[in-house]
């Protein structure tokens, strides 16, 4: 990383070479590819009890594990498959989290089917177009919001498992569904130049 790139302002949240990154590239991006939701959605549940720095370590393999994350052949997973799955130490080794990925492709694909596309079902939650945030520091950032909230429980309508409200409120900033930078993160205006509505 260039000394100019290490001397920027940046969220507080990300100190390590390997959140700096996702933080300069991916979070907060808006996302509209289905398979690039279905990752985010899977690694955010399996975030849960952990830090989001051990997941990041673990993505590479996650895709490897998973298919690349496409949601048609995990949803064919296989208990034998998921045996095997629970013995890779590249991912978290949570039975239920790993099942619930399997589940969870079954009910994704169900939302392609009704909707189109996942992306069109999920961007609905915030009106099509993210929302935009003006916070001082991350410790005013909340962990939930009537918009995760209302994501949450139809997800779970739907037969989803580990989409919390707090998960589903982490997958919304992932994916660039609000945009929670610090408003002297230089990402900030990056992401607010003549995109979404401010809160």
């Amino acid at each position: 990383m260039s000394k100019k790139a290490n001397a920027r302002t940046r969220c507080a949240w990300a100190q390590t070479p390997l959140s700096i990154a996702y933080h300069d590239a991916e979070w907060g991006v808006p996302v509209h590819d289905d398979r690039v939701l279905f990752e985010f959605l899977t690694l955010e549940g399996a975030q849960a009890g952990l830090s989001w720095e051990t997941i990041l370590k673990k993505r590479l393999a996650y895709r490897e594990a998973f298919a690349e994350f496409d949601p048609a052949r995990v949803a064919r997973f296989t208990p034998a498959r998921i045996e095997t799955l629970l013995a890779n130490p590249g991912i978290v080794r949570n039975r239920l989290k790993i099942h619930s990925t399997v589940r969870n492709a079954v009910a994704f694909l169900a939302i392609q089917k009704e909707f189109g596309s996942f992306d069109a079902y999920i961007w609905q939650f915030v009106g099509g177009q993210p929302l935009v945030n003006r916070w001082g520091t991350h410790g005013e950032v909340p962990a939930r919001t009537a918009e995760s909230d209302a994501m949450s429980r139809d997800l779970l309508k739907r037969g989803f498992s580990f989409v919390g409200s707090t998960i589903c409120y982490a997958f919304m900033q992932a994916v660039g569904m609000v945009n929670d930078h610090a408003a002297n993160c230089f990402r900030y205006k990056e992401l607010t130049k003549g995109a979404g509505r401010p809160r």
